[in-house]
């Protein structure tokens, strides 16, 4: 049973970083949708937002940014092995 746990191909805190990493990208997507107009015909400019043109899109980068860095990162104790 313990060699499972050895064997597995990443850590518990790597799987945590990866969790973090796509609740940062679903509040990008949160904070993408919106700023429609309920009538099809009248234009509405909150579809061009600052968080909607900026801030979403760099949230949803840095949430992918984690999530590369949580598979990659190894631990300095796994290394010295």
């Amino acid at each position: 049973m313990a060699d499972d746990k050895k064997n597995f191909a990443l850590p518990k805190k790597n799987l945590l970083w990866i969790a973090i990493g796509f609740a940062i990208m679903v509040l990008g997507y949160i904070l993408l949708a919106g700023g429609g107009s309920k009538d099809p015909s009248v234009f509405s400019p909150g579809i061009f937002s600052v968080k909607r043109l900026y801030i979403a899109p760099v949230v949803m980068l840095l949430g992918c940014g984690v999530v590369v860095f949580a598979i990659m990162h190894r631990n300095k104790k796994e290394t010295e092995k």
